[in-house]
């Protein structure tokens, strides 16, 4: 029956080989739904660990929260929000396997060497590398979905289940952020809510937990990157030739990349950073690559900008976060020092 219908759905013959999409258009439309979701579950786990981090700070230091955040103020995007969710769903049934795999690959590279030369800056690090990988996350998410239900008799029943959970999950994650938002402080003193007295107890934990959720996740999705873009080449020396400039244009880049972050405030350096990776990748694709590719790579560059420019708030908030620990505790310190002198005239 879905075949059937598919049928009608203008494909080569009305259009060249390389506007047209690698799958199947339903099969598609369902793996961008999914990480779609998935990206929207990140973003709203990373606001409820940066609104906990806030409010257990400011408990400590008796700060008053007067003054509402700018990642909380834009927590309730409404119709903005769900346009951001079309887009970013449509961007990611657009770009196809290969070019997918390119960008899981790209991220864990990046990931991996960022993380060995951030040294005592690596929880920051961590935040914003989490920001960043948001629309990499949607493409490992469709990447490894292409790779496990590739040759599947019922395809399109398997991502149409997967899609119905992502959506619940993504749903229950934006209702949990909203209820924290609101009644956070309300229900966490009174010992009021469940959920929120879970999070009081609980919440440091949110933060490892999702570190290892995208460990799991981009360790199956890099297996699925290989697998695909393998595929695409008939012999080892075909393969070689392709592999060998993509890892000394991602080396080069990474080096680039490290040091621009370190000079440049945070979102402008990532927004930079941006568009010289994928700048690089389209260079590598019209060497490499087909035309169907840099299409792809120009719907990356659409699909980063949806996904990070409505989160510059979270990508700020890791480094203003680390700029007011660092001044409560210079302004602590001349503090301690007059008493470990009393201590010692007094010894």
């Amino acid at each position: 029956m879905l075949s059937f219908i598919t049928s009608f759905i203008p494909t080569s013959y009305f259009l060249p080989e390389w506007l047209t999409l690698d799958t199947n258009p339903v099969n598609s439309l369902l793996q961008g739904l999914i990480g779609a979701c998935g990206i929207s579950v990140l973003c709203s786990m990373i606001r409820l660990h940066l609104f906990l981090e806030e409010e257990s700070w400011s408990d400590k230091n008796d700060a008053s929260s007067e003054k509402a955040p700018s990642h909380r103020r834009r927590a309730n995007t409404g119709l903005v929000g769900k346009l951001q969710f079309v887009l970013v769903t449509g961007m990611l049934a657009v770009v196809g396997s290969r070019v997918a795999s390119l960008v899981v690959l790209e991220f864990c590279i990046r990931a991996v060497s960022g993380l060995a030369t951030a040294g005592p800056d690596s929880k920051k690090f961590v935040q914003q590398l989490l920001v960043q990988s948001q629309f990499s996350l949607g493409c490992a998410l469709s990447c490894s979905l292409h790779f496990l239900h590739e040759g599947a008799a019922q395809r399109w029943l398997c991502l149409l289940l997967a899609a119905a959970l992502s959506w619940f999950l993504a749903r229950r994650a934006t209702l949990l952020l909203h209820h924290v938002l609101a009644l956070y402080k309300l229900h966490s003193s009174q010992r009021y809510c469940g959920i929120c007295i879970g999070l009081l107890t609980s919440g440091r934990g949110l933060m490892p937990m999702l570190c290892r959720t995208m460990l799991v996740a981009f360790s199956v999705a890099a297996v699925a990157a290989v697998s695909v873009i393998n595929q695409h080449f008939l012999s080892a020396s075909e393969a070689l030739r392709f592999w060998t400039p993509l890892t000394i244009c991602y080396t080069l880049l990474v080096v680039y990349m490290q040091e621009e972050q370190h000079r440049l405030p945070g979102s402008q350096a990532v927004l930079n950073t941006v568009v010289v990776r994928l700048g690089g990748l389209m260079v590598l694709m019209l060497t490499v690559g087909r035309w169907a590719d840099v299409l792809h790579i120009i719907m990356c560059f659409l699909g980063e900008a949806s996904c990070l420019i409505p989160t510059k708030d979270l990508l700020d908030a890791a480094l203003s976060q680390e700029e007011e620990e660092h001044t409560h505790y210079m302004k602590g310190e001349p503090q301690r020092r007059p008493q470990t002198q009393e201590k010692e005239h007094r010894r």
